[in-house]
């Protein structure tokens, strides 16, 4: 697969190695020679601490902001909440965060799949109104058959979409989202248009399995940890994965292998709202890089099969960067916004 480092040209044939560029990029992991300063020690946080999953429950943000809940509750000395605001990929819910201006005990989970949506919802509110504080990890996707489907292999889906790509009906996250991405890369793929592409999106995770356990579409899109539950237990078949290499406990071939050049991977991080002071920010991304080295988050990451993909600071401000203008470009190539 060809590489495309960040900064460089574009072109419609690298489309694909561009997203898995942007998209899957792995991070330098957090330094094991910090002290392990506790959070409070280091001035944050100075109320109770509240974190947006800009989605509904059950979904990649709504998990890993209770995760994050779960850990930070063990080194903080105050409450730790979570609550959901879901609707367009996030964009929802970042138009009601950027009100929290100035409160650095406000925090918001969030990642590639909102880069996309902020771009095909024409969002008002952008990345640029909130303060980037670093990027956590990142997660393979999976594509699913429900039960009913006739899609036995990825081969088969693939088949029905160059018959038809109209006639094959794949759920799955926000438009513009993750999902939406790698069901266009797929049409691109094959030869099919990928504007042509049948997908059915959902406000979040939760809502979207249950679209895919009804049987009302051929096919689904999910992050793997949102979906494994049902794959365990038979509810859906695992087509294909979109990581470099195979799945522990998922029998499912890589796109790579079904002979899809696609690898891609759906990264999610953090932010505070706007007008925090810079003692502030850097009080937060030292609070969070303490929480990512700990045992007890890299345990979370080892449990839920999240890759380590941490970046803090001005690395995860100049990836940010580079993302939301990468994502455009690919978006601008599958035909999901005008150039």
């Amino acid at each position: 697969m060809a590489q495309v480092a960040p900064g460089t040209g574009r072109s419609r044939l690298t489309v694909a190695a561009l997203l898995a560029t942007g998209l899957a990029v792995t991070g330098c992991a957090p330094s094991q020679d910090s002290g392990g300063t506790d959070a409070q020690a280091a001035g944050w946080p100075t109320g109770d601490v509240r974190i947006m999953a800009p989605a509904d429950a059950g979904g990649g943000w709504d998990q890993t902001s209770r995760a994050l809940q779960e850990v930070m509750s063990g080194r903080v000395d105050v409450p730790v909440e979570v609550y959901n605001v879901g609707g367009a990929g996030g964009t929802v819910g970042i138009a009601q965060f950027v009100g929290n201006e100035g409160d650095p005990n406000e925090l918001m989970t969030m990642g590639s799949i909102m880069v996309g949506a902020i771009e095909t919802n024409a969002s008002p509110v952008t990345l640029d109104q909130v303060t980037p504080l670093v990027r956590l990890l990142g997660e393979y996707e999976v594509i699913v058959a429900p039960t009913a489907s006739p899609f036995q292999t990825i081969d088969d889906m693939v088949a029905a979409m160059q018959a038809d790509v109209g006639s094959v009906a794949i759920a799955g996250g926000s438009a513009g989202g993750i999902e939406q991405i790698l069901a266009g890369l797929v049409a691109q793929e094959i030869g099919a248009d990928p504007g042509a592409v049948n997908y059915i999106p959902h406000s979040g995770g939760g809502e979207a399995l249950a679209t895919i356990l009804s049987g009302r579409v051929q096919a689904g899109i999910s992050g793997i940890n949102e979906i494994r539950e049902q794959i365990e237990a038979g509810q859906v078949r695992a087509l294909a994965v979109s990581s470099p290499e195979r799945i522990e406990g998922i029998d499912a071939p890589t796109l790579t292998e079904a002979g899809l050049d696609i690898e891609l991977a759906n990264w999610r991080g953090m932010v505070a709202p706007p007008g925090i002071s810079a003692e502030e920010e850097q009080a937060i991304e030292d609070a969070l890089t303490d929480l990512a080295e700990s045992p007890e988050w890299q345990q979370v990451l080892a449990d839920r099969g999240w890759d380590d993909q941490f970046l803090a600071g001005e690395e995860f401000e100049q990836f940010l960067d580079e993302e939301q203008e990468r994502v455009r470009g690919v978006l601008e190539d599958l035909g999901l916004v005008s150039s």
